[in-house]
């Protein structure tokens, strides 16, 4: 480390969070000392992890501890730990640079809005940077264990930070707040200490401070030399549940998933047996802002015998339950575990799959008994539950009874299958569903106007996801799945003999003109063939049974990603004045309806045309045709 100063400017992203949380978070400015002691705590798991391969780092004692301290005179509040510490590289990556993925659209979501944007950045997390909702000043000294060499990094906040050489005795950081004017209500052994018990008692590490004891001589508190634990200091998940509060399990929750708002629920167990292991695990209140990154490591913490391992353990989770916060504590992994060996362990796959059936367990209760929870986390994280019908054959089933929809009989997303299954008509074998880019889309669909006529309940997808979790998911409870828009419409029993009677009668009536039709289209078609699916539309487009949804190709494509460039089947209303009239046309004039029916049918399908200008031309001839007669 060269002995000099220098100035340099925060990422342009920490200058924003900045403004926006002093501005935004001030109403709760208390949090400034959870996140403080939450860093320090972490400092000093993160030394007990890398002890483990290089013990000499503990020169100068394995007793962790952090130290909370104030100065009435010099106005200053410190937190102090002796954990892994810092360099002078790692306190201008870690002060002055976010590192998070997503960080750009985090941004980008901010309104202004003072309170929601608290929550967002709540979500975000903010750590170290809630220093500067109380100071005016920040001073950090610290010194990476195992090293000689000090730092200081001090800042305003206002956009620059300075590092130059320091002094520190020992491994671990100093935080010391100079506090604005109006924050010396916080210089009070009292404040202090109700601060850490209300949000900090749960961390595993002991915080300490100087006594202060009433001096009936001085009449006033007098400091003592001795220090005090002023938290627990033993690990919140390791203790009987009967122990614990609600607040502590919330506040713990804050302290492990850096969010602000408390958990929609959590579940607490110690599974006994070939593998040992504590549990502790949330469900979020809301989706953290980097859900969709799933290139991010998500994940739990993993402590062995109460030690620190990892803090993103994504081995001990599914990808589709990215979302779950908390902490595992085995008995039986080595200390030294790594990734690698987490990959590829048998106790740690044994420990996933309790994990995911415990997190599950959890959400089959909140379906069950608290179901407006239940509609919150799935309108959070639903579609991620979705990705576990593909993920996790295993637990298929359980996770498509925890699959919510709407339908053509309630606009928001709250029929299970089983409700489905429950309403279904006396004859109606199938579970019937449609896919679209939007409930609107869906619920505009000509696929949709025969089963209305009939009162039959269709299941309407419109997540990008659902089209995907189809190719695995094909029945439920028995009945099979059926796309409205796919194949040959069969209703089995629930088209009377005189209606499939009807469809005979009337497909051998038109041939003829489903013949000139499909000759009039030509390549654009697959087919062409009448129908009694529709009631009010005169035609609409169809994907062979087997064949990939024009809907789903559209997401293919719409992702850059190959979709096989399969035709539509053009099926006609029988009914229908417009389709009546094409039998009388001249094969010119046939040819011009028959593209316009085509196209009117894609563009309600949701699809786009090839030839925008050419159908805008072919609709104003038809007006002008009829405008002349």
């Amino acid at each position: 480390m060269g002995a000099i100063k220098e100035t340099l400017g925060f990422q342009a992203e920490v200058k924003q969070l900045l403004h926006l949380m002093v501005h935004s978070l001030y109403s709760n400015k208390e949090i400034f000392l959870r996140e403080l002691i939450s860093n320090a705590s972490d400092a000093c798991d993160k030394l007990r992890f890398e002890a483990i391969a290089h013990p000499e780092l503990l020169e100068g004692g394995a007793d962790f501890a952090i130290r909370v301290a104030y100065d009435k005179a010099a106005r200053t509040i410190t937190v102090s730990d002796n954990g892994i510490g810092m360099s002078r590289q790692e306190a201008i990556e870690h002060l002055g640079t976010i590192a998070k993925s997503g960080t750009r659209e985090f941004f980008a979501r901010l309104t202004g809005d003072q309170q929601k944007d608290a929550q967002l950045i709540g979500q975000f997390g903010v750590g170290f940077y809630s220093s500067f909702i109380v100071a005016d000043r920040v001073t950090v000294i610290s010194r990476r264990a195992g090293t000689s060499e000090a730092v200081k990094w001090e800042s305003d906040g206002s956009g620059e930070f300075t590092v130059e050489p320091a002094e520190r005795a020992t491994r671990g950081t100093d935080v010391i707040l100079h506090l604005k004017e109006g924050e010396d209500e916080l210089l009070s052994h009292w404040q202090l200490k109700s601060i850490l018990t209300k949000y900090s008692d749960h961390i595993a590490t002991k915080i300490r401070m100087r006594k202060e004891e009433w001096d009936k001589d001085k009449n006033a508190y007098v400091v003592r030399d001795e220090e005090e634990t002023v938290n627990q200091a033993n690990a919140l998940w390791a203790r009987a549940k009967a122990d614990i509060t609600d607040e502590q399990y919330k506040e713990f929750y804050k302290h492990v998933s850096h969010d602000f708002g408390d958990p929609l629920a959590w579940t607490h167990n110690r599974v006994e047996g070939k593998q040992e292991y504590i549990q502790l695990l949330y469900i979020p209140g809301r989706a953290p802002f980097d859900l969709w990154d799933r290139n991010n490591r998500h994940g739990v913490k993993l402590y062995v015998r109460r030690v620190f391992i990892m803090d993103d353990a994504e081995q001990l989770m599914p990808p589709y339950l990215r979302f779950v916060r908390g902490v595992i504590d085995s008995n039986d992994l080595p200390l030294n575990v790594s990734r690698e060996i987490l990959q590829e362990s048998r106790d740690v796959r044994a420990i996933r799959e309790g994990s995911t059936k415990r997190v599950l367990g959890l959400l089959e209760d909140l379906a069950e008994n608290r179901k407006d929870d239940y509609a919150k986390f799935w309108a959070e994280f639903g579609q991620c539950l979705k990705e576990g019908i593909g993920d996790d054959a295993a637990n298929r089933e359980r996770i498509a009874r925890l699959l919510r929809f709407a339908t053509t009989a309630s606009d928001t997303p709250s029929v299970s299958f089983a409700d489905y299954v429950g309403r279904m008509k006396d004859k109606q074998k199938a579970i019937y569903y449609l896919a679209a880019d939007s409930l609107a889309a869906a619920q505009s669909s000509p696929h949709l106007e025969i089963f209305r006529k009939k009162g039959v309940e269709v299941i309407l997808f419109t997540d990008r996801v659902d089209e995907w979790m189809l190719t695995f998911l094909r029945e439920f409870d028995g009945k099979e799945l059926v796309s409205v828009a796919k194949g040959d419409l069969d209703l089995g029993e629930l088209a009377d003999a005189q209606e499939k009677e009807a469809q005979a009668k009337v497909a051998d009536e038109y041939k003829d003109l489903v013949a000139r039709v499909k000759q009039a289209l030509g390549e654009r078609v697959q087919d062409v063939r009448v129908t009694l699916r529709l009631t009010d539309s005169p035609a609409c487009v169809v994907a062979d049974r087997d064949a990939m949804s024009q809907h789903l190709q559209r997401l293919l494509k719409a992702a850059g990603q190959k979709a096989p460039d399969t035709k539509p089947i053009l099926e006609l209303n029988p009914n229908h004045p417009l389709v009546q009239r094409l039998k009388y046309e001249s094969d010119d004039k046939l040819g011009e309806w028959a593209a316009l029916l085509l196209d009117q049918a894609v563009l309600a399908e949701g699809g786009s045309l090839d030839d925008p200008a050419g159908f805008v031309k072919r609709v104003n001839t038809m007006l002008l045709d009829a405008a002349a007669k």
